[in-house]
């Protein structure tokens, strides 16, 4: 029985060479959907597509850059061609360039803002056309915790993010009456390579106010996404949904 009705849906998950997005993507397999992933990283991408096929699962690997327009745009509409439908797209890629706002460079911040929030939205706006021919779609972006409270050398991260919360409220507003929820995922500290990159120290620190008493796990955040990605979901648009293991109380 499809209780979560994704079998032989179509899902677009970005970011999906590794960590949360080739989590996604392999939990999205095992329910039954069909995936196409994309990631600037071409061996990790197809990596977690050969991960999925040799499981049993579809998955098509595609190695793009999501501030590319045209090459998404391109993309997205091969997938729909090749499967017939666009149904779920997950936001997921992205990345940090940590500094305290004295050093932050122009180049880093347009580089966090390009991938992080024109990213997310490059890929939504290709995908809305396929899932408005159907009446219907799931929209889902990976924000983080630090869109709510902000983090010591992040201001590029913290506003790419908190970007993401603004715009998928809009999309929530104006797709909503059409069939097409927009929801985001909003993670904690998730032992993943982005985590890894910050000091063991700060890591520590952080370990130690989370109630949970543990970093996340990326199948953790993958199941999230797999709840608002289903059927069970449908009531539930422009939602901010947290998983950091109470770290924000």
């Amino acid at each position: 029985m499809d209780l979560l009705g994704l079998v032989g849906r179509t899902a677009v998950v970005t970011g999906a060479g590794n960590g949360i997005g080739a989590a996604t993507a392999r939990i999205f397999a095992q329910a039954g959907a069909q995936l196409a992933l994309l990631d600037r990283d071409a061996a990790g991408v197809t990596r977690t597509a050969e991960e999925i096929g040799l499981a049993g699962g579809e998955a098509l690997a595609f190695t793009v850059d999501v501030t590319d327009r045209f090459a998404v745009d391109r993309l997205l509409d091969r997938v729909a061609e090749e499967w017939g439908r666009i149904d779920v797209v997950v936001n997921n890629a992205g990345i940090v360039r940590d500094a305290v706002i004295e050093d932050v460079t122009e180049e880093e911040w347009e580089e966090t803002l390009d991938v992080n929030l024109r990213g997310a939205m490059v890929v939504t706006r290709a995908a809305v056309p396929h899932m408005l021919e159907r009446g219907s779609g799931r929209i889902l972006s990976a924000s983080s915790l630090v869109a709510r409270n902000g983090n010591y050398g992040q201001t590029a991260y913290a506003a790419s993010k908190a970007g993401l919360i603004g715009m998928t409220r809009v999309w929530a507003r104006e797709l909503g009456p059409r069939g097409i929820t927009a929801n985001v995922v909003a993670p904690g500290f998730i032992d993943t390579d982005m985590v890894k990159s910050v000091p063991p120290k700060v890591v520590e620190q952080f370990r130690a106010r989370i109630p949970a008493g543990r970093l996340g796990r990326p199948e953790e955040v993958a199941n999230v996404y797999l709840f608002l990605a289903s059927d069970l979901a449908s009531f539930i648009n422009g939602a901010v949904v947290g998983v950091d293991g109470g770290l924000l109380l």
